[in-house]
């Protein structure tokens, strides 16, 4: 196997839908061809939270993933988020999402482990699974320290070491744990790619990562990618000035009363910037309205973030 290359940019783009909420091939396809022309993005990572994949059926899915893999043309590596409840039923879907063409899963934690907490044991033979029966490189992903799925450092560890893990998402929003564990996790596999995933305040985690997995990668690429250089050559003074650039865009899309309302938000962002005519979502999302509308695009226009020239679509 030869890893994926995740030193840099992932977005995790959202689903475009046409106006009746259909998936837009067309759409997508045309979001993921403008984002892999971005220098230092090195994946697509679909089928997630800013994806609305749970809110897509298995048919629609499987095709939205051979979409991108079509539109990328190979010029980087599709991802796919798995989030199967059951062990044999997530092996499953990561069978048909490779054979659909993506190279990589994200491995979300089975959801009944948000409520209940997991078993010893369970993720690290959720991980082996998907891996052996699918083949796909897999992303371990570290939930946020509020919820029961959790994992502890052990249970990360073990993960971390298993064949076919190459990359960490992590987004436990816990700085205490962050500087304990993300050391721990080099140390057990230095060639694990740490991805920060902490949409809403990035700074801190910048400077410990190889990359960034993260959905504000659909609206500001180009500034993200200048983010993760600066936290690379441990120039503070850089990232802090990128940070504050984005920063009213932070505010509008992230900092809102529910981090599913972020997904509302990160299409009308792509509106703002030209990539999408409309910002179609399916239910159990709801619209924002026009007063967050204008905060969101006034936010855009307050960081200089433009709209995409036709031709640079065009061409794409």
């Amino acid at each position: 196997m030869t890893p994926m290359d995740l030193r840099g940019l992932s977005p995790a783009p959202v689903t475009a839908f046409t106006r009746d909420g259909d998936v837009d091939h067309e759409a997508n396809a045309r979001l993921a061809r403008w984002l892999v022309s971005v220098k230092g993005v090195k994946s697509l990572v679909i089928l997630g939270h800013a994806g609305e994949g749970t809110f897509l059926t298995e048919d629609e899915r499987l095709a939205l993933i051979r979409t991108y893999v079509e539109a990328v043309d190979g010029a980087v590596p599709i991802i796919a988020g798995i989030t199967g409840e059951g062990t044999k039923v997530a092996a499953e879907e990561a069978k048909k999402c490779k054979a659909a063409g993506a190279t990589g899963a994200l491995v979300y934690p089975n959801h009944g482990w948000l409520r209940f907490g997991y078993q010893k044991g369970a993720p690290q033979s959720r991980y082996k699974a998907i891996w052996e029966e699918s083949g796909l490189q897999c992303i371990l992903f570290q939930y946020p320290d509020a919820t029961k799925a959790s994992y502890d450092l052990d249970t990360q560890l073990d993960i971390a070491t298993q064949e076919g893990v190459v990359a960490t998402k992590n987004g436990v929003r816990n700085m205490k744990r962050w500087y304990v564990e993300i050391p721990e996790l080099k140390k057990a596999n230095p060639n694990l790619q740490i991805l920060s995933c902490h949409d809403e305040w990035l700074l801190p985690t910048m400077f410990d990562v190889d990359g960034l997995l993260v959905g504000y990668g659909n609206i500001a690429p180009e500034l993200l990618v200048k983010l993760i250089e600066a936290g690379k050559a441990q120039n503070y003074t850089e990232a802090r000035k990128v940070f504050e650039q984005l920063l009213p865009i932070t505010r509008t899309v992230y900092h809102r009363g529910s981090h599913m309302e972020g997904t509302v938000a990160l299409k009308l962002g792509l509106v703002k910037r030209g990539i999408l005519d409309h910002a179609t979502i399916r239910e159990p999302l709801k619209n924002l309205g026009e007063k967050a509308e204008k905060e969101i695009f006034d936010a855009f226009d307050a960081a200089g973030v433009g709209r995409i020239q036709e031709a640079v679509l065009a061409a794409e």
